[in-house]
């Protein structure tokens, strides 16, 4: 009986996304217009539309003059509620939960982001997200009771399948497998829609391969600087997860085998000289104690040769890494992004450098070296994506769950509304 109940439930939410399409693509029609349009019997066309009209998706407009003017009572026609919002993506980054509502339009209508402690519990954090997305719904009048999927970004090693990441070499960290469970929860108990989750560095990396460049990347790696390092690789025009679903884990590559001690239990990794903590902690050890990034970029702007030493070095070992990468992967792009880039450009000037000694000399295999051009809720956006899984980036991609029904024709259009 469930499984009947689940299928009925996709059936219908494929005729309303079906229904929503033609809105968007066609403007207003009238109820005999959709049902041929979307291949639909009346009937269920009718069912349809006046769920879609309760839950304020769609709106019923008035006739024009001409049909007006016509014989007969002109049909009603519909429209895409432009204050409602199809889609939410989260993003729980670093201390801060970065929100984007997208219309059935895919253009996003309200944006925003809010602070929450680093040692908080999950649930609190969803609840503050829960508050953004309450005071994104009054200052620019949108409503949720349209939603078709809300896609949620995860900070650190997350698999979709659900595996657990060994921390250490004799113990086994359910963090993160819990934190998502709960965050699963919370999101599902509230809002009456599929709920996705993914590691947000991998989202942050779509992000980029779909609306960073000029164009749509179909090869890509992104490697993102911040708190931890994460990234996502796009190769052969699919976002990858990996056998295990941890493709992207770059900061624990090792680069220096007699290094630091490195939270996944190895030594050495990217991580430990190229997070923000790290950097922090080795311009202290030199002499220059900076109490956070923003210090950390006045003392570069100005000169300071204690941080641009650690700086340059810093490129220096992610371009190392990237560029063994990429000399295996070959990769169209390579695009470095996360607070401590954008804080410090020299990172990613080095890198460039480091990564073009890395390369083969074979001149078609150089790679575009960039930094990363989206704002701080490419995490977010990335999510939607992945909801809306209207990109051929995610024809093989699994997040977790993956509920909603699959559709890789149209490319996803995320434009800030001008309404």
């Amino acid at each position: 009986m469930a499984e009947l109940e689940g299928a009925h439930a996709l059936v219908r939410r494929t005729h309303e996304e079906r229904v929503l399409r033609a809105l968007r693509e066609l403007g207003a029609l009238s109820r005999a217009e959709i049902s041929e349009r979307v291949g639909l019997s009346r009937t269920t066309t009718s069912e349809i539309t006046a769920e879609l009209i309760q839950r304020r998706a769609i709106v019923v407009v008035a006739p024009d003059a001409a049909e007006r003017a016509g014989r007969g009572r002109p049909a009603e026609r519909l429209v895409l509620d432009p204050g409602a919002g199809q889609v939410i993506g989260i993003d729980f980054s670093h201390g801060r939960v970065y929100a984007v509502v997208v219309d059935a339009s895919q253009q996003i209508i309200a944006a925003g982001v809010a602070d929450y402690g680093t040692g908080s519990a999950w649930t609190e954090r969803a609840e503050i997200a829960f508050a953004l997305l309450d005071r994104l719904k009054s200052q620019h009048e949108v409503h949720y009771g349209a939603l078709q999927g809300i896609g949620l970004g995860f900070p650190g090693p997350f698999s979709a399948n659900g595996a657990r990441l060994a921390l250490g070499r004799d113990r086994r960290d359910t963090s993160a497998v819990d934190g998502a469970r709960e965050l699963l929860q919370c999101f599902t108990e509230r809002f009456a829609a599929p709920v996705h989750i993914d590691n947000n560095a991998r989202l942050a990396g779509l992000a980029e391969a779909i609306w960073g460049g000029q164009t749509p990347s179909s090869s890509l790696l992104y490697l993102r600087l911040s708190q931890g390092l994460g990234g996502g690789l796009v190769l052969g025009g699919t976002l990858e997860t990996g056998a295990s679903g941890y493709a992207g884990e770059i900061g624990h590559i090792t680069v220096a085998v007699d290094g630091l001690d490195c939270r996944c239990g190895k030594r050495g990794c990217l991580e430990t000289i190229a997070s923000i903590p790290a950097v922090l902690a080795e311009c202290a050890r030199r002499g220059a104690t900076l109490p956070d990034l923003d210090a950390l970029q006045g003392a570069a702007e100005n000169g300071d040769p204690i941080a641009t030493a650690v700086l340059r070095e810093v490129g220096v070992a992610v371009g190392r890494v990237l560029g063994g990468l990429a000399t295996a992967l070959d990769p169209a792009e390579i695009v470095i992004g996360g607070p401590l880039a954008l804080a410090a450009p020299m990172i990613v000037d080095q890198a460039r450098a480091s990564i073009a000694y890395e390369l083969l000399p074979i001149p078609q295999a150089e790679p575009v070296v960039r930094a990363a051009t989206l704002g701080s809720d490419d995490g977010a956006r990335g999510a939607v994506a992945a909801v809306l899984r209207r990109s051929s980036l995610l024809e093989r991609y699994q997040s977790a769950p993956a509920s909603a029904p699959t559709d890789s024709q149209s490319p996803v259009s995320l434009q800030r509304s001008t309404t």
